[in-house]
């Protein structure tokens, strides 16, 4: 028997309570293990942490399978460890074999609301209102409260990256687990931030305008304007430079012009101007 009130060994006498019942009010995760099998040795003590660091919010209910024969029938377990996650009464999720850490806390994310995510449909809206500096003090003690939440983490990046604070927002995405550094969301913030470390000065801008309005084939005028445009927001025109570019002359510079408007493209993601401008590159190319 655990001497934890959130985590408890799942039986025939309890099963109708706990699962079908208490499921009602707490969600339920069942971990279907036996003493033989070395990944359910791996995933019970991460489960047993994450009961205890949920305080509650779910229920780790243990089934040992060699024990509780019948219950492992009735539900088909063909491989172990299985886990399958039950409200209201009724399964809503499952998974399979030792996950790791934090693939184990997107699973339970989905289910299971935590308190700090009420912050973040204020802390959007204050930022589509380019209210970033108020986002992040809304944000910030809801980081300190719940460092592992990794929504939060990618909210703080997206403020950070729009303030140009380019180190703060790296050390935010970095600190995120690493199934979540090769979303879309956070390929879009690396290549904000990328860009924002290319931004030309008000000088070089300056420079680039009046040369390129002498000579509309000024290559390197032309670009600076076009990493001007990207960062400004201003993605049409970015776009518009750098394929000028490449119609005036392909191969400039070593492709540079090809490669970062595949670059910007890539972190625009499906934005409903990415595949024009594919097309766009492409006729060039062809």
């Amino acid at each position: 028997m655990s001497e934890s009130p959130f985590i408890i060994d799942l039986t025939l006498e309890n099963f109708e309570q706990v699962v079908l019942r208490d499921s009602q009010q707490t969600p339920v995760l069942i971990d279907f293990w036996a003493s033989w099998c070395q990944p359910c040795q791996i995933l019970m003590p991460l489960l047993s942490k994450l009961a205890e660091e949920y305080q509650g919010k779910f229920i780790l209910a243990k089934l040992n399978t060699e024990e509780q024969q019948e219950i492992a029938a009735q539900f088909g377990i063909r491989s172990i460890p299985t886990v399958k996650l039950f409200k209201d009464g009724a399964q809503v999720d499952e998974f399979a074999g030792a996950l790791p850490e934090n693939d184990i806390r997107t699973f339970l994310d989905k289910h299971i609301p935590r308190e700090t995510n009420s912050v973040l449909p204020q802390a959007e809206h204050m930022m589509a209102m380019g209210q970033f500096s108020d986002a992040l003090e809304l944000l910030a003690p809801a980081q300190a409260a719940d460092p592992n939440n990794y929504l939060i983490l990618i909210a703080m990046a997206k403020a950070h990256a729009a303030l140009g604070n380019l180190d703060a927002a790296k050390f935010a995405v970095d600190a995120l687990p690493e199934d979540q550094q090769s979303s879309p969301e956070i390929s879009k913030i690396r290549g904000q931030l990328h860009f924002a470390e290319l931004a030309p000065d008000p000088a070089s801008i300056t420079a680039a305008e009046a040369a390129l309005e002498k000579d509309a084939n000024d290559h390197p005028s032309r670009y600076t304007l076009a990493l001007r445009d990207i960062t400004q927001g201003q993605i049409e025109s970015a776009i518009q430079q750098l394929l000028g570019i490449m119609m005036r002359e392909l191969n400039w510079n070593d492709d540079a012009a090809r490669k970062t408007l595949i670059q910007l493209l890539d972190m625009l993601g499906d934005d409903p101007i990415v595949n024009q401008a594919r097309r766009q590159m492409f006729n060039l190319m062809h």
